[in-house]
């Protein structure tokens, strides 16, 4: 992982990935899909691509991401002018930000449930943890190169994504109010890193058509949400309002999981079935291994 790279980067990156795909499945654009800082990094990209006139996203779904930080959020409270200098100084320092470090931040967003539950039961009673999967998911950390970290703080600090001309991509200027593909935007009610009001009015920087799902559970919780749990439901309302609250006052709540809603949705904006196809890849673009790949057990 090189230190420099940032933005430009990876969504240079994702470009040469969808024209990939593009040639192998012989498909014009593609639907995608990203969470959290990635569907950041997707919304640059497909504003990139509405600079360019280029049409290569037919339809998006992004989950529990905010464009700029909330000053009433609790991530929004620590991101002082220091904290940021000193967060970015640090990653300069090494090259990254390790994702353990990361980990540690939003851990202690929410230090009662995140910190103090486990130093209890496990330091101080030495029961073993119980088995939960969402720890799972949360011990798969990601590192950020120190020039993506420091530019990710500025886009949040500065609400660069959000506000038309404000960050250049591959050197051209974004304005998301030209990105007109339909939108799938989910938030979740008890998310502390991303709060659903921050997701709620970032994502009115859109233009075309936005479907915006309030799940009832968190961060991670809200992804991770298999149908047949009992305990999941999520809101939904298609009136035009720029107010969060007004939203969910009028909300109708689904007693299930957004996965089947979501499901619908992305069916109807997706070509038909086919044939899978005899081989992997194109004669362009030749596969180069089984799946998952060498990079995934290579250290």
């Amino acid at each position: 992982m090189h230190r420099d790279w940032n933005l430009d980067t990876y969504v240079g990156a994702l470009v040469e990935a969808i024209h990939a795909i593009r040639d192998i499945t012989a498909s014009p654009h593609v639907n995608l899909h990203g969470a959290c800082s990635g569907a950041m990094t997707m919304s640059a990209l497909m504003g990139y691509c509405a600079a360019r006139g280029e049409k290569l996203v037919h339809a998006a779904t992004l989950m529990v991401s905010v464009f700029g930080l909330d000053a009433q959020s609790q991530l929004g409270l620590f991101a002082t002018p220091e904290a940021l200098d000193a967060a970015r100084q640090g990653s300069q320092a090494r090259g990254v930000l390790d994702g353990e470090e990361l980990g540690r931040v939003f851990a202690w967003l929410r230090p009662n449930d995140l910190v103090w539950n486990y130093w209890v039961n496990n330091y101080l009673l030495g029961n073993a943890p119980p088995a939960f999967d969402i720890l799972y998911w949360n011990n798969d950390t990601t590192r950020l190169p120190a020039g993506l970290h420091g530019q990710l703080l500025d886009m949040l600090s500065l609400n660069q994504l959000a506000t038309p001309g404000a960050l250049r991509v591959l050197g051209e200027p974004i304005d998301l109010s030209a990105v007109d593909c339909d939108k799938y935007v989910l938030a979740g009610m008890t998310d502390h890193i991303t709060p659903w009001k921050g997701v709620f009015r970032s994502v009115r920087a859109f233009g075309g058509k936005t479907e915006f799902v309030l799940s009832s559970s968190g961060h991670v919780q809200s992804l991770i949400n298999p149908p047949g749990n009992a305990k999941a439901k999520f809101y939904l309302n298609d009136a035009q309002t720029a107010d969060p609250e007004t939203w969910l006052d009028g909300a109708a709540v689904t007693q299930a999981s957004w996965w089947e809603h979501w499901g619908q949705w992305l069916k109807t904006r997706s070509g038909p079935l086919g044939d899978a196809p005899s081989r992997a890849g194109s004669e362009r673009h030749a596969s180069r291994g089984d799946a998952p790949g060498r990079y995934v057990s290579e250290a």
